[in-house]
């Protein structure tokens, strides 16, 4: 399957464009968001990798024309390494990462990109023999390493980097700030927030929806184009960081640790699978 047939995407105007893959039918399945500058462009997040992202944006007509000799800088930054968002960060020339998972996405970590992908949710192919069960990300070395208060540098747009841990040690939300946009990967989407995952912190994901609510009260954000599911805005962002914090008490927590334990043994066991093979 080409990767012309593999994605689809929507131009929401701005020079930001929604990017899918068709075939991957699940709630896992990450919002891709392709943002082009005056100097260079910027993928945030590449979803499972199972066909080239970088070639079908190319052959898409998508990335801005380079100008003079040489192609035109593209950098894949992705919100967190779990493994439907940075799957496909292998091809890329130019990723970047939060440090505090830099590690894991070397290393090829499965364990810490919560590598679960089932043949049910794949609904084509990408290619003959192709199965689920030998899925997994491969070691990928960034070439930046993103910190708290980075700035991404688009030419006329500029992209901070706030490090919003809770759902994953590494998580982060790229703040357009002119433009009062929010990238917001899976520290908040318009559903259900996990926070049983290996290396989840609920005490570091109520600080991080302390943030999101500042934001807001400071109208520093307008629209927040998420990790999964649909766009939102300010008033909405608001409501589920706020009600997060909210149910966050210690049933909460205590939930929470025992479905983190069910999840961790579930993963060593689906991982230990992979490297078997």
């Amino acid at each position: 399957m080409a990767a012309l047939e593999w994605f689809a995407h929507k131009p929401l105007g701005g020079g930001i464009f929604w990017i899918q893959e068709r075939f991957y039918e699940s709630g896992n399945r990450a919002n891709i968001w392709l943002v082009r500058g005056s100097q260079r462009d910027v993928v945030i997040d590449a979803g499972l990798g199972l066909r080239s992202l970088p070639a079908y944006l190319r052959d898409a007509g998508l990335l801005a024309p380079a100008e003079g000799a040489g192609p035109r800088p593209l950098l894949a930054v992705a919100t967190h390494v779990h493994f439907d968002h940075s799957g496909g960060l292998q091809h890329f020339e130019e990723v970047a990462v939060h440090s505090a998972e830099a590690a894991a996405l070397l290393q090829g970590d499965n364990y810490e990109a919560v590598t679960w992908l089932s043949e049910r949710e794949v609904a084509r192919p990408p290619r003959p023999g192709w199965s689920a069960r030998q899925f997994r990300v491969p070691p990928v070395r960034a070439c930046r390493m993103l910190h708290e208060g980075d700035v991404i540098d688009l030419g006329d747009r500029q992209l901070t980097v706030m490090h919003m841990p809770g759902h994953s040690r590494g998580s982060i939300c790229l703040h357009d700030k002119d433009r009062k946009i929010l990238f917001s990967g899976d520290v908040v989407y318009d559903g259900s927030m996990i926070d049983w995952l290996p290396y989840s912190s609920v005490s570091d994901y109520i600080a991080s929806c302390q943030r999101l609510m500042e934001l807001v009260d400071r109208g520093l954000v307008e629209k927040v184009l998420p990790g999964h599911f649909n766009i939102f805005g300010a008033e909405r962002l608001y409501w589920l960081a706020s009600n997060y914090i909210s149910q966050a008490g210690i049933c909460h927590k205590i939930s929470t640790c025992a479905m983190r334990s069910i999840a961790s043994i579930a993963l060593h066991i689906a991982n230990s699978r992979i490297t078997s093979q």
